[in-house]
């Protein structure tokens, strides 16, 4: 696994090669790729043989395309930009106009592909990136393999990067894979997740086995009980039409949350080679007990948001008054979850899952709680008469990346008194704030040829699996109180039932205000 160290520390330079981008024109290549391609250059890993293709149905030419990035893709880099830097990015860029489901566009593809080999010496590696509709994810496959441009000579390599969402189901994941697989070999194929991306992700495999005090304790013998919180304080925005069709469920835990269960629950790999990696997570996600049909209405909860007043005064409109939108929907904008893990290392330990939209702030967190130390040393000596307070470990994804440690201490005082004290390290102290998106060390690894950070196909189809008798039930059985939680609040009540009722709590969020 090529992880992208610190950046006074030297990282070779990833491989010549050309980035074709399928949907230039959408979000993801302004926001994310143009960004990150950017921040790669600044930081000289990108080869000055690498160069971009971008493939669109407009009528309009490289130049056209340049000034329009500039101008979209500029605020979404850090304020010092480089002008000659990102001047050279986009001279690299070159302009393919086509129709994605005309064999023609591929067949000129090859062409440039084969000119630009030609005069700028890429080596013949191609990464293909599909910043497109996930309806076009399987015609684009197979036109690619149909014109040749699939199939890997000698040591140069040709990448297939797919976006989420890899399907919406079991079966229709099963298909893509089925069809993408057929165009390229299963090690071409790279599946992104975004929060795979991010440092402290990555960073849970390095805290967990590079550290000889956690690694020993960290099974159903020392740990209660863990919590995976992706909370969003905004709605759904523009992507209403998307969204009413996919929901929470689809959305986010199939992908996003068990991303981030497997890589803290899994067994340590004899490598940090990717297919030892993944496959340590795969036997994870196949150890999650199946939630069964009847089993679905005690450890699932869904919610929809309401029109409410925020704090800041603002007043945030339902979700089925958003736009495009259905005005009955039935479509879920918050789940929660209690699943477990038949494993002996976590046999016992309920894990606890949820996210939302509209909710008190925008976070991400993974929290360890540690069963409590017994009292009666101390039984005299709490502050309140409490029990001693467990100790908690807390991994925060976003917005602030670091690792928090609450533990036990005496408080000064000519008694002996108890309280809770915290410990904390932050990315951005330790390491520097440097600019990224989440998408630098992905393209990174992907142009190293490295898919540790990437879903496989049956990691992929065993997160369908857990989801589809949840999927199943709730289209059996509607919601009959929708909307049920008001926007800018943590969900529905049963949200904090579902965990309390096994005396257990959600902990608080210490980074959130909502606008």
């Amino acid at each position: 696994m090529s992880v992208l160290p610190s950046r006074k520390a030297e990282v070779p330079q990833a491989p010549p090669g050309v980035m074709v981008i399928f949907g230039a024109s959408g979000d993801l290549a302004k926001r994310k790729l143009f960004p990150a391609l950017y921040h790669l250059m600044t930081d000289g890993l990108l080869s000055k043989h690498f160069r971009i293709i971008v493939v669109e149905r407009r009528d309009r030419d490289a130049a056209a395309y340049r000034d329009y990035i500039d101008t979209t893709a500029r605020p979404f880099i850090s304020k010092d930009i480089s002008a000659d830097l990102w001047q050279e990015l986009l001279q690299r860029i070159h302009y393919l106009n086509g129709d994605l489901n005309d064999a023609d566009t591929y067949k000129r593809m090859s062409t440039m592909l084969d000119e630009i080999e030609s005069s700028h010496h890429t080596g013949g590696n191609c990464l293909f990136y599909l910043a497109t509709p996930p309806d076009t994810f399987g015609e684009i496959a197979t036109q690619l393999h149909a014109a040749g441009l699939a199939t890997e000579h000698g040591d140069q390599w040709r990448h297939l990067v797919v976006e989420k969402p890899f399907g919406r189901d079991l079966a229709s994941a099963r298909a893509l894979n089925n069809t993408l697989q057929a165009a390229f070999h299963e090690d071409q194929i790279y599946r992104i997740d975004h929060y795979l991306g991010k440092e402290t992700v990555q960073n849970i495999l390095m805290y967990r086995f590079a550290n000889s005090t956690v690694e020993p304790i960290w099974n159903h013998r020392y740990i209660d009980h863990m919590q995976i919180t992706v909370a969003e304080s905004i709605g759904v925005e523009s992507r209403g039409g998307y969204y009413d069709q996919t929901g929470a469920l689809r959305d986010m835990v199939p992908n996003h949350l068990l991303a981030l269960l497997s890589t803290v629950t899994m067994e340590p790999a004899n490598s940090l080679d990717g297919n030892a990696v993944r496959d340590e997570q795969a036997k994870i996600l196949r150890a999650i007990q199946p939630i069964l049909p009847e089993q679905v209405l005690t450890q699932v909860v869904r919610g929809q948001y309401g029109e409410s007043t925020l704090t800041s005064g603002k007043t945030a409109i339902a979700y089925r008054d958003e736009e495009r939108v259905a005005p009955d929907s039935a479509t879920e904008t918050f789940v929660a979850m209690k699943l477990l893990i038949d494993s002996w290392r976590w046999a016992g330990v309920p894990f606890y899952l949820r996210t939302g939209k509209r909710m008190p702030g925008r976070y991400t967190e993974i929290v360890v709680q540690f069963k409590q130390a017994p009292n009666m040393m101390f039984r005299d000596s709490l502050l309140r008469r409490e029990q001693v307070p467990p100790n908690t470990l807390v991994l925060r994804i976003q917005p602030n990346e670091g690792i928090g440690m609450s533990f036990n201490a005496k408080v000064p005082s000519p008694i002996p008194q108890i309280s809770p004290v915290e410990m904390d390290f932050s990315y951005s102290d330790y390491f520097g704030d440097g600019p990224t998106t989440g998408y630098e060390t992905l393209l990174y690894e992907c142009m190293n040829s490295d898919p540790t950070l990437f879903k496989r196909a049956d990691v992929i189809e065993t997160g369908w699996e857990l989801v589809e008798p949840i999927l199943d039930v709730w289209h059996a059985l509607p919601p009959r109180n929708f909307p049920n939680y008001a926007a800018g609040t943590w969900g529905p009540r049963a949200a904090e039932d579902l965990i309390a009722q096994d005396g257990r709590a959600w902990r608080p969020c210490k980074v959130c205000s909502i606008d």
